[in-house]
């Protein structure tokens, strides 16, 4: 049973006083009773010295107060540095891992005990959650800056091809090299709109227009708007049953949520398949669900596909993923509103939104 630091202090403390107290009465009956016998002793032979009563009375008195601040300083010691090495260790190695992570090292970790005893071993399993959630966002800064740069380098290299190529007389501007390089533009564009779009997201001063509004009726709006792409490619959109509930949110946000759900399922969907996206309420507010009998998600790359520029790279690729930032934003968009997404790969894929209820 975790036992909290003043409950503890407050048992030492208890024990201390108790200490004292019985110092205190031994030293007071003992010197008392050795004083007395004395005092009988001398009286016996010599029946004139009236005032030895006063004398051991006061001898007594001193010995027991001598005896009690003696056993009070030694119990005081004893504890006091008991209390401040149980204290002081764990905070000065909680001050050397600090240190050490702000001259850059992430790997380092408080050693813990399997179940906290107090404040200070929950405080040392809070610093070790977060030289991991350092060491997490470490990796993910240089995965996205290699993720970045191969984004980059990759329509740029083509580009600069096609260019030399035509500089040099090695090809002819057609059209449709033309289209190629524009292409390349666009899907720079889009990444660096992206880019931009999520890093607003993440801005602690990005506010959202919220207001009580019908989710259902931003579903239909995105199903209507997405009907002519699915039927363009011979997938078919179905809408099921969706709670008519009024939630307190961004209706344009909403919109951007299910309309990157519902592409990604369109990406992934072979022609003859199926999208349903339909919600159900609990009690904690309303569920969401897009489902694709697409090509699926590996099991163990589910916790990443919301990552930014992550990709399965047996099933994605630069022309039909997309910059691998979709998800990443809906994701944001989605914790705003004080919801989660997940995802379920079985027979297809399932994403799921879940969002409170007004």
């Amino acid at each position: 049973m975790k036992k909290s630091l003043s409950f503890r202090l407050s048992v030492l403390l208890i024990i201390y006083t108790g200490a004292i107290l019985v110092i205190a009465s031994i030293a007071i009956i003992n010197a008392t009773h050795y004083h007395f016998q004395l005092y009988g002793n001398e009286l016996i032979h010599d029946m004139n010295k009236t005032d030895l009563l006063n004398v051991h009375l006061e001898q007594a008195i001193i010995q027991s107060v001598g005896w009690t601040i003696g056993g009070a300083l030694l119990i005081t010691s004893i504890l006091s540095i008991y209390i401040a090495r149980g204290i002081s260790s764990p905070l000065i190695r909680m001050k050397t891992l600090t240190l050490l992570m702000a001259r850059g090292r992430r790997d380092v970790r408080l050693p813990l005990s399997r179940a906290p005893k107090d404040e200070v071993d929950e405080l040392a399993a809070s610093i070790n959650h977060l030289a991991e959630q350092l060491q997490e966002q470490e990796h993910l800064r240089s995965m996205m800056t290699e993720n970045i740069a191969h984004e980059l380098r990759t329509p740029l290299t083509t580009m600069n091809s096609y260019l030399f190529a035509i500089q040099d007389g090695l090809w002819e501007a057609t059209p449709e090299r033309v289209k190629s390089i524009r292409e390349e533009i666009d899907r720079l564009i889009q990444l660096v709109h992206d880019l931009e779009e999520l890093h607003s997201l993440s801005s602690p001063e990005f506010k959202l227009a919220l207001q009580d509004m019908r989710l259902v009726k931003t579903i239909d709006q995105v199903v209507d708007l997405m009907q002519p792409s699915f039927n363009e490619r011979g997938i078919a959109l179905e809408r099921g049953a969706i709670p008519d509930v009024i939630v307190h949110a961004d209706e344009n946000r909403l919109i951007q949520i299910w309309t990157n759900l519902l592409s990604n399922a369109l990406k992934f969907t072979s022609a003859g398949g199926k999208v349903l996206i339909a919600g159900k309420l609990n009690k904690h507010g309303i569920e969401i669900t897009v489902h694709d009998t697409g090509i699926g998600i590996p099991n163990d790359e589910l916790p990443r596909i919301f990552e930014r520029f992550y990709r399965v790279e047996k099933s994605r690729n630069r022309r039909t993923g997309g910059g691998g930032l979709g998800l990443a934003i809906t994701k944001t968009l989605v914790e705003r509103h004080e919801g989660h997404v997940w995802a379920e790969s079985d027979g297809g894929t399932s994403f799921h939104v879940h969002l409170p209820r007004r």
